[in-house]
This record gives C-alpha cells, structure tokens and sequence, in this order.
C-alpha cells in the first residue's frame, strides 16, 4: 500500500465507483505476493513442454494417461512432475480445478517401491476433508492402472478396524486427514519409518480448520530426509511459515494468474433484501434451467431449512418440478455424505444445498451453476465455492446474493479476485419498481425518525401507562 492511508467508507451494492477507487489504490503489482516467498526459487510457466511424453515417464504411465484421455499436461502438471521427479522439496501454487492431484501423483507412482519389498507406506497425503480423501484415492486408482498399487483412505467416518487391517496387510499409499491419520500413528498401526513422500493438498484450508497441530505432530513423525510437497491455493502467512521450518530448499512453482478469478466462469450478483433471497432463488431457477448446480449456505441450519422449502416449493412449479435436491453439511453421517456425493458426480442430483463442506477440492465436472445464497465471509472461500464450476476450462456461471449491509464483503471479493462482478436482475422487477429501489437506499441510509409523544409517559408498577403529573 506504499504509505496510503484511505478512509472506508459503508459501500452501498448499487453503486460501483468505490471498487473502481480501491482497485487503482491498492490493486498495485506486488511481485512479493505473487511469488508468495522471496527467498523461494520460483519456476516461469514452460511453453515448450505440450504432451505428456515429454515428462520422461515411463510407458505404463503414459498408457493409462492415454487411456484417461489426458493429452496436454496443464501448466501445474508441467512444471511439477520433473521438480518432483528430481526429488525436490516443492511448494505448488495453482487455482482450483487445474489438475493438481495428477500433478503430485504421476511423480510418486513412478518413483513407488513394490509392494512385496515394501509393505509398510511409502507415500502420505494429507487432504481437509473425507470427502477429498474420497476424492483423491478415486484418482489415483485411475492413475495406477495397469500397475498394481495398494492404496488405503484414512479419514473419520470410516471403521477403524477395516482400517488397522488394511495397513496389516500392507499398502504402499495413503490417503488421509490429519486426524485420523495421527490417531493411527498414535496407535502405531501406522508405520512411518519408510515414508519418502508427503503431500500436504489444500494445505490453506487444513490450516484454515485448525488441522496445523496434528500437521506438525505427522511431519515430526516422518523421516527427516523425506520429500514434501505442499499445494495450495493461496499462501498466507501461516503457511510461509509452515514452509519454512518442514520443507528443505523448496522450489516454487507458482501457476496461479494475477487474475485469480477463473476466465470461463461468468460472475454476477443479486443485491436482495433478506426476506426476498428465497423468492429471488426461485425466479433465478426458473430462469437459468440449471443443468447441475450447488446453492451455497453459511450454516447447517440454514442448509436443512432451505433444502426443505426448496422441496415443498419445488413440487409446485411444473418446469422444476423434476429437478432432484439433496442437501449437505458437516452434521451428516458419513455413510449419507458419501451417497449424496456419488449421486452428484453420477448425474443423479440436479440441485445440491451445501455448506463449504464441498468448497473445496471436490471436482465434478458437470456442474454449470453457483449460487452463493449466503456469502462467503472469506474472500478464499468464495474464490473456491465459484471454482466448483467451469472445471479445466468448462464455462461455468456464478451468482451471488448481496444484501445491503454485505457491500463491503462485496467490495473485498471483487478486490481479491480483481474482477468486477456484474450486477443481474429480473426485468419484470426493473420495470415495475424503479422507484422502491431509490426509497430503499433511502430507508438503508436514513432511518426513519420517530414520532414525538404529546405527553411524556412513564411505567407504573402496576404496568399501567400514565401521564407524567397525573394523580396516583
């Protein structure tokens, strides 16, 4: 900020000029943020590098990739599977939905040991949710195929013994969230001493979610002379850090544009009062036909409420009528988590109501439309809510709903993402009620002023009102 002090001032939604003001104050190119650690050797995006035969690997891999229908790596996937390859300490920064798993994965399935001269875990990743535990093990049996690899989730929700028994037998990659994967090492049914890889992916919002204490209990575990490689989407101070005092000399591979808001998702916004969100929801529906979309809430609450008005709703509305709802949130069991997610990712769900239980991570890509009902309080959460659509280069829509108190967590979002999201409405609404949307303003800047009283009146202790003077 150079030194500029400037005064905020309450940002009303409807008027834009304010962001324009801030944009060119603050919105200068700071090459210290952007390369997220001054001391770090950063590495520029390769342009020579166009198929994944040029990654020097192996022909059973390039055969499964083949076979995946991966053609061209993207640009994380270029510039981290040599740094990894060579055994570097990496730290991998890329928006959501570039193909950071292959990224990380690719390396590690080429450098694992058999199964039968190592039985103990060769390979941890650490990820903030089961449900992206779920999520990567799906990947990385498509990666292995045609080489047999033993894989096991780690992560609550699931039995502990089919667990234990799992890494029994033996396993050579693990996939885990910290807490469960630090009660296993706490028990000693997981075994460390022949680890050579840990991955720590999403690694912002496993700090996010308090997770840092049972990270650094794991990483003290592991052997010292590991390799470890962190991705993320942001860097923030906590895991500069985090950086610092685990990983040895890391390369920085930083595949995040300036614009971190992604080009094919389209972003707009309602400004709404709050009793007029749900019927404001409603219109959208009908207007966009949603091929799949995800309606974000700030609570479980409000999850649960929603989904069950939307449902009884819904049934009377015959264009809506058949779109299929389901809801979740971190209340859910996970047996339930699990069916909800298949049924997304199997085509089965039309509208899923949602927490920022799947704000991250979770990658399915036939989702066409994000509506923030509530908006994120966090600038991250909302760049990764926006990100569940428009998935390796898909086009994707975004609404979000703006009430006129949350113009300044607005403002701070369009900052972050440097983008001005556009202003949606319904035209019945504009035509028929120019004038109500100027009283508003008025209303939201000047609240009215009360009436005076004739005479000034005061409580009894028989509750009654009475006059100040009159007779007791």
């Amino acid at each position: 900020m150079s030194g500029q002090h400037v005064k905020y001032e309450k940002r009303n939604v409807h008027d834009k000029q304010l962001f324009v003001f801030y944009l060119s104050v603050f919105m200068q190119p700071n090459p210290t943020l952007e390369s997220g650690d001054p001391d770090s050797s950063a590495v520029e995006n390769p342009t020579d590098i166009s198929r994944f035969d040029q990654l020097d690997l192996s022909p059973v891999m390039l055969a499964a990739l083949r076979k995946l229908g991966y053609e061209t790596p993207s640009p994380i996937q270029a510039q981290v599977i040599p740094a990894a390859l060579d055994g570097n300490d990496i730290i991998g920064q890329a928006r959501t939905g570039t193909g950071k798993t292959a990224a990380f994965f690719i390396p590690i399935l080429e450098l694992l040991d058999p199964l039968r001269q190592c039985p103990t875990p060769q390979a941890l990743i650490l990820v903030p949710t089961r449900e992206l535990a779920e999520q990567v093990y799906q990947e990385v049996c498509r990666l292995a195929y045609g080489c047999k690899t033993a894989c096991c989730v780690l992560a609550g929700g699931k039995h502990m013994r089919r667990q234990i028994r799992q890494l029994q037998e033996g396993t050579q990659v693990v996939v885990g969230t910290p807490g469960r994967v630090y009660d296993h090492i706490q028990r000693r049914t997981f075994k460390t001493s022949r680890l050579w890889c840990v991955v720590l992916d999403e690694a912002d919002r496993m700090l996010d979610i308090g997770f840092r204490p049972a990270i650094e209990k794991i990483l003290r575990a592991c052997p010292k002379d590991r390799q470890t490689m962190l991705l993320s989407a942001t860097l923030p101070p906590e895991i500069q850090r985090l950086t610092k005092r685990y990983l040895e000399d890391p390369v920085h591979i930083n595949c995040s544009s300036t614009q971190v808001a992604v080009e094919t998702i389209e972003q707009r916004y309602f400004s709404v009062k709050q009793p007029d969100k749900f019927p404001t929801l409603i219109k959208l529906l009908k207007r966009e036909q949603p091929r799949q979309a995800i309606i974000f809430c700030r609570t479980k609450r409000g999850t649960d409420r929603l989904k069950m008005s939307l449902d009884r709703e819904l049934r009377q509305i015959p264009q809506l009528a058949k779109l299929r709802l389901a809801c979740i949130h971190g209340d859910m069991n996970q047996r339930d988590r699990d069916r909800v997610f298949a049924d997304l990712r199997s085509g089965k769900l039309d509208v899923l109501v949602a927490t920022d239980v799947v704000g991250r991570g979770i990658d399915v890509s036939t989702v066409s439309h994000i509506i923030n009902y509530d908006i994120p309080l966090d600038c991250d959460d909302y760049v990764h809510r926006v990100g569940r659509t428009g998935r390796m280069g898909r086009e994707g829509i975004a609404f979000t709903f703006v009430t006129a108190d949350e113009g300044p967590q607005l403002t701070a979002i369009e900052l972050n993402i440097n983008l001005l999201l556009e202003r949606d409405s319904f035209e019945e609404a504009t035509k028929s009620a120019p004038a109500e949307e100027e009283n508003t303003n008025v209303v939201d800047d000047e609240p009215p002023k009360k009436k005076r009283r004739l005479f000034p009146a005061k409580k009894k202790s028989n509750d009654r009102l009475a006059r100040v003077g009159s007779r007791r």
